[in-house]
């Protein structure tokens, strides 16, 4: 397992240079373009590791999975989805050309950037800190460490430059879909994006996905139920407009962020996390999508074989 992980690596490390750190948040701008990494852990809880997998970076969009999850904890299926839709939209992650032309205005899905805002602003709180803390506990269990927290300028450069994001949530304020105060729920929405962690905390994240709410250290954490919600997610909507192509190349349920992370939480065996910075034009990590459609091949992995 290790020589082949360094050989995806090795693969990863030399695509690389075909993509581009997320420039459009100014804070990200920073991050090594050659980083690559990747993080597996088997069924047997063995972990395998070979790259930068101890670089902190955002999470980004992979926060959406975890926010998801406490939506429906706390609000339930039926709430959660009268608010959002559930279908993939075949637009860019950050589009809001559908809130306005498609009626009644209903995000698509939770995965994008307008659907992954409503959710947020359901999580149950009395104010932006309470929501926050109590959506970074929950990450915090899952994958066993306290000591994980949000970058803060990454969160102070998101909530400067946010503006698409800010104007999707007014608009979805004025159609009725958020019922919360607007800059309360970006400001947590921003902030979970802002939350760090290195590949292998990642790959603990995956595993728990894997294995149905139940968390690399055995504590089963929250109901099957919802866990299959967020994974039928991930496997339609995860990987923004380049799901379907990802589903047929590696067959995983997986989510992506624009920080360079990559989850896929296969039922075969393996829970994977990949990182590598540089993203291709649809916003995924170009080394990580590289390396994880060779590991699936290689372990057969997709759900539709």
């Amino acid at each position: 397992m290790q020589n082949y992980l360094d050989l995806l690596v090795k693969n990863g490390k030399e695509i690389a240079s075909k993509g581009k750190v997320a420039g459009y948040i100014p804070a990200l701008k920073k991050m090594n373009s050659n980083y690559v990494g990747i993080s597996v852990i088997d069924s047997n809880k063995n972990i395998f590791c070979s790259g930068n997998t101890n670089i902190d970076f955002t999470i980004q969009s992979i926060s959406k999975t975890v926010s998801l999850l406490i939506a429906l904890e706390d609000r339930g299926f039926d709430y959660v989805f009268s608010k959002v839709g559930m279908e993939p939209t075949g637009d860019a992650f950050n589009s809001l050309k559908k809130l306005e032309t498609v009626q009644p205005t209903k995000p698509f899905n939770p995965m994008i950037n307008a659907g992954a805002i409503a959710v947020t602003s359901m999580i149950k709180g009395d104010s932006s800190d309470e929501k926050f803390e109590r959506l970074l506990n929950l990450f915090r269990r899952i994958i066993g460490d306290d000591s994980i927290g949000y970058n803060k300028n990454v969160y102070l450069s998101e909530k400067e430059t946010g503006n698409r994001n800010r104007s999707m949530a007014y608009f979805m304020k004025d159609a009725g879909v958020i019922d919360t105060e607007v800059e309360e729920s970006l400001d947590v929405y921003f902030k979970q994006c802002s939350i760090e962690m290195n590949c292998l905390q990642l790959a603990k994240l995956a595993y728990f996905f894997s294995n149905n709410g139940t968390n690399y250290e055995g504590q089963k954490i929250v109901s099957d139920k919802n866990c299959e919600i967020v994974k039928t997610f991930m496997i339609t909507c995860g990987m923004y407009n380049e799901s379907g192509e990802y589903a047929i190349e590696v067959g995983v349920p997986s989510k992506s962020g624009v920080g360079g992370g990559i989850i896929a939480s296969s039922s075969k065996n393996f829970s994977i996390a990949t990182f590598g910075p540089a993203l291709n034009s649809k916003g995924n990590s170009i080394a990580g999508i590289k390396m994880l459609k060779m590991f699936s091949e290689k372990n057969n992995l997709s759900i539709f074989r």
